[in-house]
């Protein structure tokens, strides 16, 4: 398929191989990751310009026959990849917040030093880059701007109503069981005795009970994204850099939010925690292809490796007395503490390491992303949000169903596997409520008739 442009006077035709399978969805060719670096550059280019054309409002700069062409084009295909390590990022979170599970030891940050914080957050700054920064380099920054301010405003939103649920359903159990425990340990006495103070606090995202600190984190660099796109587009690595600067000064300044009760902070510092959302969008907006011969490289992979296996040494150190004598006492010290909060280098290198053997290894069209064992993770990372919020429910019944009933280890299995299984359930529901139609009307007035024909709603990024 040819598609032609023009624009500022200036056209240009860009050559775009599409392959369109029986199910009807279209499939850009993807290079292996062993091929040239060219041409995974001219990979990056065919889908920029490919989402570009079907986001450019009103048409501007496409004939006629293009025009009508892209709007009968399917959807563009998803990356299984990340949706599949998205899923298995929130079957981590699901079992992480259940305290002393022993299916918990199946999580990464039992192995090494990040977890799967690092997974979501890398993952929304690699889309970001690669679904907005095509966009604002076709001059619609306001478009852009949109969708992901109206992103922000529903992860508010979300976060606003799991708060409320949340804390519910803990004085619910907290009462049930005459057992103020619960209470305490999830952070929410002080609001069950101080409601109307409380609730400003929360509404300012300063109050948060415990497990529910990452949403305030993706709403904020989720709302200050369209300012950074627009500075990655415009200089991607002056961008990076300057990310880089700021979580150096925030590191040094102990710079944070404030949080409540007065003396505290967030436990995700946006202001460090940035540097990894800005390095995703900086990969996923083309400054990976810049670099991709030099991660891949037999050298790179050598290095990741061991920095992954001195992470395993040093986590099973916590457990066992052996391995825990044979750490050098100045490499205590230069390692303690792995700040979480701060977003440690070793955490972050750790989750690169890991990042780039993942994508040497792993190709875009996989065979394993269609199996039948994938399918539950890819459903669950294709309704993150909603799958997370319902996880934070489960991982409080699982923890309160084992306190007041039974701890033995095949209760453990079964109340994880329960909540796994209720994920998937609700994940499979979400499928199927996506697959009905939507119905629709657009309104438009007299005197312009062919407004909605125009709108360029061709092909919409998947988020």
């Amino acid at each position: 398929m040819t598609v032609s442009s023009t624009g500022n006077g200036r056209s240009a035709v860009t050559t775009v191989r599409v392959a369109i399978a029986t199910d009807g969805v279209i499939r850009l060719g993807c290079p292996a990751a062993d091929e040239t670096i060219g041409a995974w550059a001219d990979h990056f280019k065919v889908w920029s310009d490919f989402i570009v054309l079907g986001a450019i409002s009103n048409g501007r700069g496409l004939t006629m026959a293009t025009r009508d062409l892209l709007a009968r084009l399917p959807p563009v295909e998803r990356d299984l990849r990340l949706d599949l390590f998205r899923g298995i990022g929130l079957w981590m979170i699901f079992l992480d917040h259940i305290p002393h599970d022993v299916v918990g030891w199946l999580t990464l940050r039992n192995y090494g030093f990040s977890d799967a914080a690092e997974f979501f957050v890398f993952i929304s700054g690699y889309l970001v880059g690669f679904i907005y920064a095509p966009i604002i380099r076709a001059g619609l920054f306001l478009a852009a701007a949109k969708r992901l301010l109206r992103r922000a405003l529903e992860m508010y939103v979300a976060h606003i109503m799991l708060f409320l649920l949340f804390t519910a359903q803990i004085a619910r159990t907290a009462r049930r069981f005459d057992n103020p425990m619960y209470e305490n340990e999830f952070n929410v006495f002080n609001f069950l005795q101080h409601p109307d103070v409380l609730i400003g606090q929360a509404i300012t995202l300063r109050y948060k009970p415990v497990n529910l600190d990452v949403l305030p984190l993706f709403i904020t660099l989720i709302a200050t994204a369209p300012f950074m796109m627009w500075c990655m587009v415009k200089r991607p690595n002056l961008t990076l850099l300057a990310s880089v600067i700021l979580y150096i000064l925030s590191r040094w300044f102990d710079w944070n939010i404030a949080s409540y009760p007065p003396g505290t902070t967030w436990y995700f510092n946006p202001f460090c925690w940035q540097l990894m959302f800005v390095f995703a969008a900086w990969c996923g907006s083309g400054g990976f292809a810049g670099i991709a011969k030099y991660v891949w490289s037999r050298t790179a992979m050598v290095v990741a490796i061991l920095w992954l296996l001195f992470a395993f040494v040093v986590v099973m150190s916590w457990h066992n007395a052996f391995l825990e004598s044979l750490i050098p006492k100045w490499m205590i010290k230069w390692i303690y503490p792995i700040d979480k909060t701060d977003l440690d280098m070793l955490r972050f290198t750790h989750f690169l390491a890991l990042a780039a053997l993942v994508s040497r290894f792993v190709p875009e069209h996989w065979a394993e992303l269609r199996a039948r064992w994938a399918r539950p993770l890819i459903l669950c990372g294709q309704h993150s949000l909603p799958i997370f919020c319902l996880g934070v429910f489960l991982s409080f019944s699982a923890h309160w169903i084992l306190m007041q009933y039974t701890r033995g280890v095949w209760e453990q299995l079964a109340v994880s596997a329960a909540g796994i299984l209720i994920m998937i359930g609700a994940a499979w529901l979400l499928d199927r409520a996506n697959r009905v139609p939507d119905l629709f009307v657009d309104i438009v007035t007299k005197d312009e008739p062919d407004a909605a024909a125009g709108d360029g709603k061709a092909l919409s990024p998947a988020e």
